[in-house]
């Protein structure tokens, strides 16, 4: 006669020192959790396992650049051995009991993040894991906001030489990148600033939120920052090349609605790639842009960057 099944438990890592127990389900990012948790950016009560016995059949853990509230849902992961409905009961239970306790009460749900596979959609195996955390994520009341590709330039990939059709310097402060940022959320492709201006910002609240949620908190030089402006003097966009905990990126890169069309989308590119492909070491560049940016999606394609994986994003309204 099989053992009855053991009752599930549920419970947030006891400590560091439970990162293993964390580790018997796997994800990509299962690298960077221990300097994630010694640098703060992650906390143990933030990581939770669910068990059976000695088995952990899903967990689940939150992100923030400084560990006081979290910022990002990241991991969320199924031990896909398990058969459905199984497996989607496992998992809600984990995330509403999860997120009670770790969200704090009357806040917005953190957005919830998950690299994918660039061929997820063509990979049956792929497709089930996907749509397993979808379907537990829909079931709690979240929808899919954006399907976005990831890029990386790689050292060793050519850049072009600045052109000379445009005259590239460096931000004079908040108020001058805001003075461009404003303009170009208007009929902006990205989903996050859509999602902004659907939520009854104005286009200067979306930018300024956007500036200091993110902007304001990369530690690398602001001189690397760029504006571009044609001969005369007139601004024709911006590129924001930059670095996170992990990598070098180009974290933001606009072009003011009057001067699309015009190609000063891949001079922008070319100047923020040059700007961290010049520093000492850099190996890689990390970008990403939504699946429906198709003008950004083919600039990035012209530079040299490859496609090398998706993500998907997923909030509650």
């Amino acid at each position: 006669m099989p053992d009855a099944p053991h009752e599930l438990t549920v419970r947030p890592l006891a400590g560091p020192e439970e990162l293993a127990l964390f580790r018997r389900l796997s994800y990509v990012l299962d690298h960077e959790l221990a300097d994630d948790l010694g640098s703060g950016r992650r906390r143990p009560e933030w990581m939770w396992v669910a068990l059976r016995g000695e088995r952990v059949v899903a967990r689940i853990a939150w992100w923030s650049p400084d560990g006081k509230v979290p910022l990002l849902l990241d991991f969320f992961d199924l031990d896909d051995t398990l058969p459905e409905p199984e497996r989607g009961e496992v998992g809600l239970r984990l995330l509403e009991t999860a997120s009670a306790a770790v969200v704090p009460a009357g806040g917005p749900r953190p957005e919830y993040g998950r690299f994918v596979p660039s061929d997820w959609r063509e990979d049956p195996v792929a497709r089930d894991v996907v749509e397993a955390r979808v379907r537990v994520m829909e079931r709690a009341g979240a929808r899919t906001l954006v399907e976005r590709l990831r890029l990386e330039w790689r050292a060793g990939t050519p850049v072009p030489a600045d052109s000379g059709r445009l005259r590239f310097r460096p931000v004079a402060g908040r108020e001058d990148l805001l003075a461009l940022m404003t303009p170009v959320m208007e009929g902006t492709l990205d989903a996050h600033g859509q999602q902004d201006l659907a939520s009854g910002l104005s286009a200067r609240r979306a930018a300024e939120k956007h500036y200091d949620e993110e902007l304001a908190n990369y530690t690398t030089p602001r001189e690397w920052w760029r504006i571009a402006e044609l001969p005369d003097g007139e601004p024709v966009g911006f590129v924001i090349p930059a670095r996170n905990n992990y990598n070098p990126i180009i974290a933001y890169i606009g072009v003011l609605p009057a001067r699309r069309g015009h190609g000063h989308i891949d001079e922008l590119l070319a100047e923020g790639t040059r700007v961290l492909a010049g520093q000492d070491g850099v190996e890689r560049i990390r970008a990403a842009t939504d699946l429906g940016n198709v003008p950004m999606a083919r600039s990035f394609e012209r530079l040299g960057y490859v496609n090398f994986e998706r993500a998907f994003d997923m909030v509650w309204d």
